[in-house]
């Protein structure tokens, strides 16, 4: 059974950080290719930024680009996501999963970034 348990998310001003943290289960997180999604209100969920099963490669959406950093630690079947330079636009719930999903989503932590 996987289960993701996301979590760090939370009100921020406007040039803020946070720091998502995704708690997986089970003893094949190593295996996947891993990445944070997000969803806004009135929008469709997209892919923030994805990382290799051995952490060795990432990619990230244009709009988050030298802002946001997505690394892992296998050991501890967790997923991070450091964010930076918050906008508005960053606003949303963020989701982990695997790339490409399976089907497999937890409830999701809001990051609401707001002066």
């Amino acid at each position: 059974q996987v289960q993701f348990v996301e979590s760090g998310g939370g009100s921020v001003q406007p040039g803020g950080s946070l720091r998502l943290s995704c708690a997986a289960s089970g003893s094949l997180f190593m295996l996947f290719r891993m990445g944070w999604f997000r969803q806004a209100p009135g929008k469709q969920r997209e892919l923030v930024a994805s990382i290799t099963s051995g952490g060795g490669s990432t990619n990230y959406a244009d709009f988050v680009k030298g802002r946001f950093t997505i690394s892992r630690d296998n050991a501890k079947n967790t997923l991070y996501l450091q964010m930076n330079s918050l906008t508005a636009e960053d606003t949303a719930v963020y989701y982990c999963s695997h790339v490409p999903p399976t089907g497999y989503w937890g409830q999701g932590t809001q990051v609401t970034v707001s002066s």
